[in-house]
């Protein structure tokens, strides 16, 4: 029987019932799981550089250590299979070839259908290893920088800089601790060429309360060129991004903000007769009795003190 039969069925034990709610669709979704993946032929550079963008994902990640033929830009069904049966929306898949050696193609599923993928070429590269300095501890959540004009001026360039985002982002967080930005991943376009480093970020003292900021490189580093691209149709592109009507936020009359997020309200009253408004209640503000046309003071007059 086929694998959509058992996920149509009714689970008959509670640890088959956790597993499909866990595969249901979910308003807030979980954090995005790649499979990392080599093709029939790598050479040596692509597997090392699989195990180390492995290093970076994980736990967030699986990597697939047998060969898996396949040709992702002919036929995506085989990605599409593995998609499904690992619950992953992102994948790697590294391959090597007399035309397009040392291969990375970076992508990531709607549906468990290709939405979009880039192929990069590896020009350059130093692995964990080579690079011989103390390294962040698994799991980090890195913070992403993304320099060059390309990246905001090309739609291909657009695109990779989403997939790289969706790719390395790690879980939402709602604090974020000053002592955990401690690695940094940059990526820069400069001249058709994609350069993409890997640093440990260290906070020294600076004799005041900001310290000093200083970054170690701890690898692993990639020079990458652009070849191919399958980009999806803006019309996929846009329903792969509708959010749900729950989450949409409900809008409040008379409620806005402004430019640095302050929450601004509108009152709505009705007119009022500025001469009867109560104002504060002081002695030299007290109206006078007239009494015979004269005016006369409404409290009382003070008693002279009698000497002791």
């Amino acid at each position: 029987m086929s694998k959509d039969f058992y996920l149509q069925s009714k689970p008959k034990t509670k640890r088959s019932k956790r597993f499909l709610q866990n595969r249901e669709s979910k308003l807030t979704e979980n954090v995005k799981n790649a499979m990392i993946m080599k093709g029939g032929n790598t050479s040596e550079t692509v597997t090392h550089a699989l195990k180390d963008i492995y290093a970076l994902k994980k736990p967030n990640a699986v990597l697939y250590k047998k060969k898996n033929i396949m040709r992702p830009f002919e036929d995506s069904t085989s990605l599409e299979f593995f998609s499904k049966k690992s619950d992953c929306s992102l994948f790697l898949f590294g391959s090597h070839n007399k035309k397009r050696p040392h291969n990375l193609i970076f992508g990531r599923m709607f549906d468990f259908h290709v939405l979009d993928m880039v192929e990069l070429g590896i020009e350059k590269f130093a692995s964990l290893k080579e690079i011989k300095n103390s390294k962040c501890a698994a799991g980090t959540k890195p913070m992403l920088v993304f320099a060059g004009e390309a990246f905001d001026t090309d739609n291909e360039h657009k695109r990779l800089k989403s997939i790289l985002i969706d790719f390395f982002r790690g879980p939402t967080v709602t604090n974020v601790r000053l002592a955990g930005l401690e690695h940094l991943l940059h990526f820069t376009a400069v001249e058709g060429k994609i350069y993409m480093r890997s640093y440990r970020v260290l906070l020294k003292k600076s004799g005041c309360r900001t310290p000093r900021v200083e970054l170690e490189e701890i690898g692993p580093s990639f020079d990458l060129v652009m070849r191919r691209t399958h980009l999806a149709s803006d019309d996929l592109y846009k329903t792969a991004h509708r959010r749900p009507k729950a989450l949409k936020p409900k809008k409040k009359k008379n409620v806005s903000h402004d430019a640095f997020g302050t929450k601004l309200g509108r009152l709505h009253m009705q007119k009022q007769d500025l001469s009867k408004l109560q104002t504060r209640k002081m002695k030299g503000l007290k109206k006078r009795k007239v009494v015979g046309g004269e005016e006369s003071s409404s409290s009382s007059p003070k008693r002279a003190k009698t000497p002791e």
